[in-house]
């Protein structure tokens, strides 16, 4: 469905607001002939003065999201782009992501479920397929046995702070890593040095069997 560039911008804006519980946002969105592009293929409709999307509305939204926050994972993780840079960049990128590019850009990036900030990224068909058909190509550490290992695929984790931590340490997507414990803490190793971590953190880091 071909839809400008200002109104994609407007369904994640919305999508933005319904994700935060932000209903004020929502009431300032509506200026005068703003929205009669969405209206109009019925991605929105306007109940007592709020803009809002439609069940058609949520599917195109989703899919704009998923494109920009994929952009900034593409961003941070294979360019490096600096945090002050990357908003202007991943809203360029984006509208160059078409459905297939999208899709690539996913499986290259190993199905990443958040953006940079947190921030859940909608899944694709390609996720659905990867988590059905492909996973265990790449398993998460939790569910390795002892002895197992591989390349770290990527780190899958909410939680800034844990993640500098871990990357601290030398846990980076590309190392190899062996879990050489599971109990009563998971104890693994990566380059010469061994780790301690809870099932917690074990279950964030995404290893690429050795031999797949």
């Amino acid at each position: 469905m071909p839809i400008s560039e200002n109104s994609q911008e407007l369904l994640e804006k919305l999508w933005i607001a319904e994700e935060e519980h932000d209903p004020g946002l929502e009431a300032t969105l509506g200026a005068i002939g703003e929205f009669d592009e969405l209206a109009g293929l019925g991605l929105v409709e306007n109940y007592q003065q709020r803009w809002t999307l439609t069940e058609a509305g949520q599917v195109e939204a989703a899919k704009a999201i998923r494109r920009h926050r994929l952009g900034e994972r593409l961003l941070v993780d294979v360019f490096h782009t600096l945090d002050q840079e990357m908003e202007e960049h991943a809203c360029r990128l984006e509208h160059a992501l078409l459905d297939g590019l999208d899709e690539s850009i996913c499986t290259l990036l190993g199905h990443p479920q958040f953006c940079p900030h947190g921030k859940p990224i909608p899944p694709g068909e390609c996720c659905r397929e990867m988590r059905a058909l492909v996973g265990r190509l790449i398993a998460p550490l939790s569910e390795l046995k002892e002895g197992m290992g591989g390349k770290i695929a990527y780190l899958q984790m909410n939680h800034p702070a844990r993640l500098q931590k871990l990357m601290a340490m030398g846990v980076l997507p590309g190392e190899k890593i062996t879990l050489l414990r599971r109990s009563p803490s998971y104890v693994f190793e990566v380059g010469f040095s061994q780790f301690a971590v809870d099932e917690e953190i074990a279950t964030t880091i995404y290893v690429r069997l050795a031999g797949e």
